[in-house]
């Protein structure tokens, strides 16, 4: 499925930057599919109808050659890193297939070539081909695909020479920097609703709870007597009055002011061309280790484990950027027993369509209701959620297996009561080097897109090791207060979003892009936080 291309308040059809942007989108999508494994193809194949080359065009007569075709070309000639124009000609001239999809008749001669690239495209539109076609490149290579020459992974610089690679203290000290502003950014949307007058100023408590996300299994009483060492504040919080001043903070108080840090977080990387407000998010549940104590009193909060299980936990649910955009979590809130999925879901999407433009919403078998997919089609939300396997499925699963088929497609209506219907696509997918031999070979997804967006649900991994890190950043705890711990979730999810935008911001900074592997390491930005004091 192509993006929908329309003018926006960020870009309009015109703009170059909206155009790499848009390219960097296809391209990840276009090579994680199965059947793409040509750079080639994805020049001739990327729908540039909607893009208007006219201001980038400096001939003003009639022209043998249009501006679509003469962009692939170039673009062809700067992914195989040819140096003059007689290579590209040499290559059309072998590959009369190229040359139809093109839209070529007859291949133009050196001088047309030297004069388009010279004369007729502005310098705008020759470094935004470089640009791409590193871009192209690089996803290609990070698919496996096969590439005609390695992309450079340094950034040019504005001489004739390229600037080596960001060293170890390079990228400190420009994530020391970035750190510092983002913290008096953040840090202030947080509120313990104190007066002035205290002699301890609030921050030391946001700060003692970032010292107490730097180490793993740092509680609260421990962590406040390191912190007074490490700290070059004249007062600290003990360990005791950090965990009152906590407790105060009612669950819906935590969740108005991670918003609002959040919404500030965004605003920040907005700034940057590789940041984009619309996409894909992933809603999803995790757990803390299961509680061993006893929760008489706490059974509203303390309740089971997502796997069918004599076990107990604490539970929460976010909201969360995937696929190309950094992977911030936009929002988070606890799961109590008796709350509906549909009921979650629809709180976490009000929370995120507030901050950003939300086009498909991924999320795992837990959420399978077809009164919650009903409702993302009414919100005209795309979604893709694998079913769990009931009768009809194993049997039409069994099926595919004697046939030997590893896809299939097929429409189901799901009923909603009082003789209405959900209509959905199913999507049975095999698996490949599945530990089984029988019908569990098989994936079931529901899609309201059809198969479009099966690619898609592999973004769901990001949110997985996600919540990795932020329990890496949650402090230690054995008390059974419901706020409290959320808090703790919820503070470790906004450390772990300042780390990711923090990485974007120095990989921009740096090298002028932005790759999803992190440049920045969580350590460092804890540690670098960890050191700011006086905040806001």
């Amino acid at each position: 499925m192509w993006p929908a291309y329309e003018s926006t308040p960020l870009y309009d059809r015109s703009s170059l930057g909206g155009l790499e942007e848009d390219i960097r989108t296809v391209a990840s999508t276009w090579f994680d599919h199965e059947a793409h494994h040509s750079v080639d193809e994805f020049v001739f194949h990327y729908p540039v109808a909607y893009f208007q080359f006219r201001p980038h065009d400096r001939y003003s007569g009639t022209t043998q050659y249009g501006m679509d075709q003469l962009f692939r070309l170039f673009l062809l000639k700067e992914i195989h890193g040819w140096a003059h124009e007689t290579s590209l000609l040499t290559y059309l001239s072998h590959h009369p297939d190229l040359r139809e999809q093109l839209g070529i008749e007859a291949v133009p001669d050196q001088s047309t070539l030297w004069r388009t690239w010279h004369e007729r495209f502005t310098a705008e539109l020759r470094e935004t081909i470089e640009a791409v076609a590193r871009t192209i490149l690089i996803k290609a290579q990070n698919a496996d695909v096969a590439v005609p020459r390695e992309p450079e992974r340094n950034f040019p610089s504005h001489g004739d020479e390229e600037e080596p690679a960001p060293d170890d203290q390079a990228i400190l000290n420009e994530a020391a920097s970035i750190n510092d502003h983002i913290s008096r950014i953040v840090f202030p949307a947080f509120s313990l609703n104190r007066d002035d007058g205290c002699e301890i100023h609030q921050n030391a408590y946001w700060d003692l709870q970032t010292h107490l996300g730097l180490r793993e299994g740092l509680a609260a009483n421990e962590g406040a007597r390191s912190f007074i060492y490490e700290s070059t504040r004249d007062r600290t919080p003990l360990g005791h009055a950090h965990r009152d001043q906590i407790r105060d903070l009612s669950v819906e108080q935590v969740r108005e002011m991670y918003r609002r840090a959040v919404n500030r977080l965004l605003d920040e990387v907005a700034e940057t061309e590789e940041f984009f407000r619309a996409g894909i998010v992933a809603i999803d549940i995790t757990e803390a280790d299961p509680f061993t104590g006893d929760r008489t009193g706490h059974e509203e909060d303390i309740i089971g484990t997502k796997e069918k299980s004599d076990e107990y936990a604490y539970q929460w649910v976010t909201v969360q950027l995937v696929g190309n955009a950094v992977p911030i979590v936009l929002d988070a809130r606890p799961v109590r027993k008796g709350e509906s999925r549909k009921e979650i879901v629809e709180d976490l999407l009000n929370s995120a369509e507030e901050l950003v433009h939300v086009d498909n919403v991924l999320m795992d078998r837990e959420f399978d209701s077809q009164h919650i997919l009903e409702m993302l089609s009414q919100r005209r939300l795309s979604y893709i959620v694998p079913k769990r396997m009931q009768t009809s499925e194993k049997a039409q699963a069994k099926r595919l297996l004697q046939r030997g088929q590893d896809r299939y497609e097929t429409e189901r209506k799901l009923h909603l009561g009082k003789n209405k219907w959900h209509e959905t696509t199913l999507i049975y997918r095999r698996k490949e080097d599945s530990e089984h031999d029988d019908y569990r070979q098989y994936s079931v997804f529901m899609s309201n897109r059809g198969s479009g967006l099966l690619t898609e649900y592999g973004y769901r991994w990001e949110i997985e090791s996600g919540y990795k890190s932020i329990k890496r950043f949650m402090a230690a705890t054995t008390s059974k207060d419901f706020g409290l711990r959320f808090f703790y979730f919820a503070f470790a999810c906004l450390l772990y979003s300042i780390w990711r935008a923090v990485d974007l911001l120095v990989q921009v900074e740096l090298t002028g892009e932005y790759e999803h592997s992190p440049m920045v390491t969580a350590d460092n930005t804890l540690t670098l936080l960890k050191k700011e004091t006086g905040i806001g």
